[in-house]
């Protein structure tokens, strides 16, 4: 039987928690997001019904997340054109991905619900997140810290470059 090892990652939750529930009618995070101005909430890209941001509590160095302008929970809610945009900006942000940063692979994902560990369960967005080999090392292993080689503001400026010379 394989032995399951459970890796923590506590720094997260001060950001979860401030996001899971609207406080005091307060807007979720994607409502809230929408409406800053690009560079202030680091969007990369606005669709017809879709935006495309930085994630400022990144996995890795460029996670980006895609979310609906729309207030939904889960892509069932989504028409098929919302789908096919979708579908286009996840292939769009695996080419801005990889030339801005030299992505060698990505994980692209979302958590549906809060049984399935999403931060923001109100509001459905997916995950496009970059990888490299050896992006996991010993240092996360051992030591249980992370490092992102680059900041926020640098990596928004390469991938939101990337994204426009790539249209």
């Amino acid at each position: 039987m394989i032995e399951v090892k459970v890796l923590w990652n506590p720094w997260r939750y001060e950001y979860v928690k401030s996001t899971t529930k609207p406080q005091s009618g307060k807007e979720c995070l994607f409502c809230r997001l929408q409406g800053l101005s690009d560079e202030e909430a680091l969007i990369v890209h606005r669709g017809r019904h879709f935006y495309v941001v930085l994630n400022a509590y990144p996995y890795n160095t460029g996670h980006l997340m895609i979310a609906p302008y729309n207030h939904v929970a889960e892509p069932t809610e989504l028409r098929e054109e919302e789908l096919l945009e979708l579908t286009l900006l996840i292939n769009k942000s695996l080419i801005a991905l990889r030339k801005a940063l030299m992505a060698e692979g990505f994980n692209i994902g979302s958590n549906i619900g809060r049984a399935a560990g999403a931060g923001v369960p109100e509001h459905f967005h997916v995950h496009v997140v970059p990888r490299w080999v050896g992006d996991a090392n010993f240092l996360a292993v051992i030591s249980g810290v992370k490092t992102l080689p680059m900041g926020l503001r640098e990596a928004y400026e390469l991938i939101k470059k990337s994204w426009v010379e790539s249209a």
